[in-house]
C-alpha cells in the first residue's frame, strides 16, 4: 500500500504520492520518470494556466499523470494514450491516488487528431512520444494541439532533440540509432522541423528550455488572432 505523502510548497501546499511501489499488478513503472519528474514539473509550474484542462498526450505508465495533477489541484489533468496496457496502468494509478481533479483516461491516437475524444484543452502536455513514434503521430499532436488550445494556448514537448547549432551529445546520437534499428519509423526529431511543423499549424516555438541528461522542454504556443480593425 502506498500510505504516505510527499508536501511541498508552491504557489500552496499540493499533496503528491510517493509511488515507489506500484498499488496493483495493472500498474507499470517507469524508472525514468523518479529521475525527470521534478525538472519537468519545475518548467510547468510557472507556465500553466491557472485553472481548466491540460490533456496529457501519450501518457504512458500514468506516473506523470498522477504527480502532476497532485502538483496542480486547481486543474482537472485529462491522461491519454492509445495503449490498452498503459490505459489499465493509469486506471490503477489514478485509483490508488484519489485524485478528484485527475479525470479517468481515455484512448487517443496522437496521429489521428479527427477522432480524438478531447476537443478543447487549455495545455498539452507531450512527454517522451515523438521519438518513440512515427512522424505522423508528430504531425497529428500538432494539428490537433492547433484544433484544441486556445489563442496563448502552450503546447509542452518533453524529450531529446536534434539542433543544428548545438552539438548532439554522443548519447543522443548512440540513441537515435538505437531507435532507428527498431523501427525505422522512430528516431530523434530535429528542432527545425518540429517549428516548422508547428508554424504551418499557427503554433510558434516560444521556449527552448535546456532539461537534464541532454533533454529539452520545447514550449509551442498557439498564435493569436490578429486584433480586429477599427
Amino acid at each position: 500500500m502506498i500510505n504516505d505523502r510527499l508536501w511541498r510548497e508552491g504557489a500552496g501546499a499540493f499533496k503528491v504520492f510517493r509511488m515507489s511501489h506500484p498499488p496493483a499488478p495493472a500498474a507499470r513503472v517507469s524508472p525514468s520518470t523518479a529521475r525527470n519528474r521534478d525538472p519537468i514539473l519545475d518548467v510547468l509550474r510557472p507556465r500553466m494556466p491557472a485553472s481548466g484542462l491540460v490533456l496529457e498526450v501519450a501518457a504512458g505508465a500514468g506516473e506523470h499523470a498522477v504527480y502532476f495533477a497532485g502538483a496542480f489541484p486547481a486543474l482537472q489533468w485529462r491522461p491519454t494514450d492509445p495503449d490498452a496496457e498503459a490505459l489499465a496502468s493509469i486506471a490503477a494509478w489514478s485509483q490508488q491516488a484519489g485524485l478528484g481533479n485527475l479525470l479517468p483516461p481515455l484512448s487517443l491516437d496522437a496521429a489521428q487528431p479527427d477522432t480524438w475524444p478531447v476537443k478543447r484543452a487549455d495545455a498539452i502536455v507531450t512527454i517522451n512520444m515523438i521519438h518513440i513514434s512515427p512522424w505522423s503521430a508528430t504531425a497529428g499532436l500538432m494539428a490537433g494541439a492547433a484544433r484544441a488550445l486556445p489563442p496563448g494556448g502552450g503546447l509542452f514537448l518533453y524529450g531529446p532533440f536534434i539542433e543544428s547549432d548545438v552539438p548532439t551529445a554522443p548519447s543522443n546520437i548512440a540513441f537515435d540509432l538505437s531507435l532507428r534499428q527498431r523501427n525505422p519509423q522512430w528516431g530523434i526529431r530535429r528542432l527545425e522541423d518540429l517549428t516548422a511543423l508547428g508554424a504551418a499549424q499557427g503554433l510558434t516555438l516560444s521556449e527552448r528550455i535546456a532539461m537534464p541528461a541532454n533533454n529539452l522542454v520545447l514550449v509551442f504556443r498557439k498564435d493569436r488572432a490578429p486584433a480586429a480593425a477599427g
